[in-house]
C-alpha cells in the first residue's frame, strides 16, 4: 500500500494487490458483501461513490476492548456531519466490520442522501476525519504486519509541504551536519524535514536531544500549519524529564515555506556536550525509537494527534505541558483551601490521569454524593484536553461539583484508579446510583469499586448509539422501538414488545439489540424506576456543570481561568438559592396541613415539586381494593382516565406508604397518588421518613440525622471537619466586608470559643 498527501486528502492506491475472490466493482454496496481487507472495502465504495455522484471521507473506527485492534470502519458520505457549512448532516455510509476468519463484511448500509448528487468523471478521493486517536496513514494495523515504507511522496516533490516529516528520507540524509548559524525567529525552512534537520544538528552541537512535539491542523482543511520540535526533556512523563521549556516552532506560510515563529533557547538542565560526538548515533537510535513521543512503532510512522502511545504501554491522551501548569496550580490551592485535594496516576513512571477536588467539592459529597454523575462528554468530539467532571445534585435541585479529572486514556486502569481515588477523597462514602457511560472499561471499574452501587448508562451515549443504528432500519422501526422502551409499564409487557419487534423487523440476531436488551436494566425506564436519582429525568441528562465556558477544546492557557470563573458562577448561583429559600415563603395553594409541613422543610426548588403533586392529587379517586390486619391497598386513578391508574400500599402499624409509579423511590418525593390516599386516611402530617434530609433548607447546617450510616468514626470528624470549616469561611467572608462586621464576627466566635473551652 502507497500513501500520497494531496490537498484533497489522502489517497489510498492498492499496488500489487492479491485478491482471492475478484470483487465486481460496478455493483451497488449491500449488507454480507465480504472484501480481504478494509482498503479494499474502501477502494470499492470510492467507486460507486463516483458512479452514483458524491464524494467519501474515512468516518470513525471502533477497536476491540481485548486486544486494540481494529474491528470495524465507516465510509462516510463527505457531506456527513455539520463542522463546516459545506456540509449537510449527510447520513449516507457504509459500516465494515471484521468477522472470525479474518474478512471484512459491510453490516450496516445507508444509501439515501439528503443533497444533490453529482456525477462527474472525477476521481472522489476520499478525506480523513480526524480523530484524536485513530490511525490515518492507513487502514491497516501496523502491529499486524512487517515494516513497509510507508510513504511515497507525491510527484516526488522533497519540500513535505502538508508538514508530514519523513523519517525513512531523514535516515539517509546528514543529521549531524553542523548549523551554519543559530536559531532564530523568521528563519526560513523549505519543509518540516529541513527544520528537523536543523534544530537536530543545533541540539547536537550543544548537547541535547530533540523529540518531535505538538502539531496543530487548520479547521479548514485539516492540513497541518505548524509543528514543535522540543527538548528531549520537556515535560513530566519520565523521571527523567525536568520540564525543560527549550523548544522550536515552525509555521507554514501561504508561499509553502515554513517559518519559525516561536523560539525559546533556555534550558533548566545541565547540557552534555559530549552529545555533540555521537550525533551519528542520535538519528539512527534514539530519534527512530522514541515511540513514546515521536508515534512510530518500528520505524512505521503513524499519526496519532499529539498522543503519546508509550511501546507496549498505555496510551496518554494528555499533553506533557498541562502537568506541570496544574501542579503548580493545585500546590497554589492547598495553601489557601486546607481541604483541596490531588492525585497522579503514575504508570511505569510515567504520568497519567489527573483528578483534583476542592474543600467545597468535599464538603458537598458528604451530603449529596448519593447520585454520582460522571461526564465525560468531552469524547463526543475531537478534543485538546480529555476533561471530565464528577457531578452531583444539590438540595435546589441544581448541579454541584464533586470533583474533576483529566483522563490519560478510556481503560479499565484509567477509570479503576479515577473512581479509586473519587472514593479516597471522599473519605470512602460509595453513592447509590452512578451515571456514566456503557464502555466495558467503566463498566468494570464501577463494579470493582463500587460493587454495591447502582449503574445507569450516559442518556448522550445511548442516544448516539440509536441514531446510528436505528437510522437504517427505518421511521417504522424507529417508532416501534420508541413506543417499546419508554411505554411499557410492566417487565412482562416489555419482554413481549421487545420479541414483537425483533421478529417484526427480522432483527433476532443484529449485535446492537442483543446488547442493548442484555443491559437493558441500566437504560431502560421501566427497570431504573425504582432507583434513586434525585430527581435526574430518565430522558435526559445532566447539563454540563461549566456549559460553554469550559469544555474539550479549552486550550492550557484559557483552562485554569475559564475552570475558575465557572466554578464560581455555579457556587453565585447556589448562595443566590441559599438566599431565597431563607427569605421568601412560597404562596400556599390549598388549606392541606401537609403543604404547611413542607414548605417549612423544604427548599423552594423541592416545595415546588411537592406542591405540583399535591394540586394535581385532586383530580385522582381512590378506591379500597384489598385490607388484612394493618396493611390496605388503594387503586387510585386519574378521574376521566381509566387508563391512568396505580395501586398505592399503606401499613397502619408504621405508617409506611408506597405506591406502584415509585416516585418517592426515583426523586425522593412523594407522589400525587400517596397524596389522596393521605387525604382518604386524613393523614395531617407527611411521616418523618419521607422527607429526605438532602431536600431539606439545613442539608447543609451541619445536622446529620443518620450518623449510623457512617462506616467509621474517621468518615464522621471528616465530615464535622468540613461542615465546621465550611460555616467557619461564612463568617469569615461576612466579617471581611466592613469594620463593624468584622468586630462582630470576632465576638461570635470568640464567644463560641470560651463555650468549647467550658464543654471542654
Amino acid at each position: 500500500m502507497i500513501v500520497k498527501d494531496h490537498f484533497v486528502g489522502t489517497e489510498l492506491a492498492m499496488t500489487n494487490a492479491i485478491v482471492e475472490e475478484e470483487i465486481d466493482f460496478s455493483c451497488d454496496p449491500y449488507i454480507g458483501l465480504e472484501f480481504d481487507t478494509a482498503d479494499e472495502a474502501l477502494k470499492f465504495y470510492t467507486s460507486y461513490a463516483n458512479r452514483t455522484g458524491f464524494k467519501v471521507r474515512i468516518g470513525q473506527l471502533y477497536r476491540s476492548r481485548t486486544d486494540g485492534s481494529v474491528s470495524s470502519r465507516r465510509f462516510v458520505c463527505s457531506k456527513e456531519g455539520r463542522q463546516l457549512s459545506s456540509r449537510t448532516g449527510c447520513p449516507a455510509f457504509i459500516r465494515v466490520q471484521i468477522n472470525g476468519s479474518g474478512k471484512w463484511v459491510i453490516d450496516h448500509f445507508h444509501k439515501e442522501h439528503n443533497h444533490n448528487l453529482e456525477i462527474s468523471g472525477e476521481n472522489c478521493t476520499p478525506t480523513l476525519q480526524q480523530k484524536g486517536d485513530t490511525v490515518v496513514n492507513s487502514l491497516t494495523e501496523f502491529t499486524r504486519r512487517p515494516r513497509k515504507k510507508l510513504l511515497e511522496e507525491a510527484d516526488n516533490d522533497s519540500s513535505c509541504p502538508f508538514g508530514i516529516i519523513d523519517f525513512k528520507r531523514l535516515r539517509k540524509e546528514e543529521l549531524e551536519v553542523q548549523p551554519k548559524t543559530e536559531p532564530y525567529v523568521g528563519q526560513e525552512f523549505s519543509s518540516p524535514n529541513e527544520a528537523y534537520q536543523f534544530y537536530h544538528a543545533y541540539a547536537a552541537h550543544l548537547g541535547f536531544g530533540v523529540r518531535i512535539g505538538q502539531l496543530f491542523r487548520s479547521k479548514n482543511d485539516g492540513l497541518i500549519t505548524s509543528r514543535r520540535f522540543v527538548c528531549s526533556k520537556e515535560g513530566f512523563q519520565h523521571p527523567s524529564r525536568v520540564g525543560c521549556g527549550a523548544y522550536l516552532r515552525i509555521k507554514r506560510q501561504p508561499t509553502g515555506k515554513w517559518t519559525v515563529d516561536r523560539l525559546r533557547k533556555d534550558h533548566n538542565h545541565d547540557l552534555d556536550t559530549e552529545k555533540e560526538g555521537r550525533a551519528k548515533d542520535i538519528h539512527s537510535s534514539n530519534i527512530l525509537n522514541d515511540d513514546a513521543d515521536t508515534g512510530f512503532v518500528n520505524g512505521d510512522l503513524f499519526r496519532i494527534d499529539n498522543y503519546p502511545v508509550p511501546r507496549g504501554g498505555r496510551q496518554n491522551h494528555i499533553r506533557s505541558e498541562w502537568y506541570n501548569i496544574l501542579l503548580e496550580y493545585f500546590q497554589t490551592r492547598q495553601t489557601e483551601d486546607t481541604g483541596f485535594f490531588y492525585a497522579v496516576e503514575v504508570d511505569n513512571g510515567n504520568c497519567m490521569s489527573i483528578f483534583w477536588a476542592d474543600g467545597r467539592s468535599r464538603y458537598s459529597c458528604s451530603q449529596f454524593g448519593d447520585v454520582l454523575a460522571l461526564d465525560t462528554s468531552y469524547r463526543k468530539t475531537v478534543y485538546l484536553v480529555p476533561f471530565a467532571t464528577f457531578v452531583g445534585v444539590n438540595h435546589h435541585k441544581q448541579p454541584v461539583l464533586l470533583g474533576c479529572a483529566l483522563v490519560a486514556d478510556e481503560s479499565e486502569e484509567s477509570f479503576t484508579w479515577l473512581f479509586q481515588t473519587w472514593l479516597r477523597a471522599m473519605s470512602g462514602r460509595q453513592p447509590l446510583t452512578v451515571i456514566a457511560d456503557q464502555d466495558i472499561a467503566v463498566q468494570r471499574a464501577i463494579a470493582k469499586v463500587f460493587p454495591v452501587t447502582y449503574h445507569r448508562f450516559s442518556l448522550w451515549q445511548i442516544k448516539a448509539k440509536e441514531q446510528e443504528n436505528m437510522g437504517l432500519m427505518g421511521d417504522g422501526f424507529t417508532k416501534d422501538y420508541e413506543k417499546c422502551v419508554y411505554q411499557s409499564q410492566t417487565v412482562d409487557e416489555f419482554d413481549a414488545t421487545w420479541n414483537v419487534l425483533l421478529n417484526k423487523y427480522g432483527l433476532k440476531d443484529n449485535a446492537w439489540l442483543k446488547e442493548m436488551y442484555e443491559k437493558r436494566a441500566s437504560w431502560v425506564p421501566l427497570y431504573l424506576k425504582g432507583t434513586f436519582f434525585a430527581g435526574i429525568p430518565m430522558n435526559e441528562s445532566l447539563d454540563s456543570f461549566f456549559g460553554a465556558l469550559l469544555n474539550a477544546q479549552t486550550p492550557l492557557l484559557e483552562f485554569i481561568p475559564r475552570y475558575e470563573r465557572g466554578l464560581e458562577r455555579r457556587r453565585e448561583e447556589e448562595r443566590k438559592e441559599d438566599f431565597n429559600t431563607s427569605n421568601f415563603q412560597p404562596i400556599l395553594q390549598t388549606k392541606e396541613p401537609v403543604e404547611e409541613q413542607c414548605r417549612r422543610l423544604y427548599t423552594l426548588a423541592v416545595f415546588k415539586v411537592f406542591q405540583k403533586e399535591l394540586l394535581q392529587c385532586f383530580s385522582y379517586l381512590g378506591f379500597k381494593i384489598f385490607e388484612e390486619g394493618g396493611l390496605s391497598r388503594y387503586m387510585v386513578r386519574r378521574c376521566g382516565n381509566d387508563m391512568e391508574k396505580h395501586v398505592v400500599t399503606f401499613n397502619a402499624s408504621n405508617l409506611s406508604i408506597s405506591c406502584s409509579c415509585q416516585m418517592f423511590e426515583r426523586d425522593g418525593v412523594l407522589c400525587r397518588h400517596v397524596l389522596r390516599v393521605f387525604q382518604i386516611l386524613q393523614l395531617r402530617e407527611v411521616p418523618s421518613r419521607y422527607i429526605l434530609h438532602r431536600w431539606t433548607r439545613n442539608a447543609e447546617d451541619g445536622v446529620f440525622p443518620d450518623i449510623e450510616s457512617w462506616s467509621s468514626s474517621q468518615e464522621l470528624k471528616n465530615l464535622m471537619l468540613w461542615s465546621l470549616r465550611e460555616t467557619a469561611s461564612k463568617y469569615i467572608d461576612a466579617g471581611a466586608t466592613s469594620i463593624e462586621k468584622y468586630k462582630l464576627a470576632y465576638e461570635i466566635l470568640r464567644e463560641g470559643g470560651r463555650k468549647l473551652c467550658w464543654h471542654r
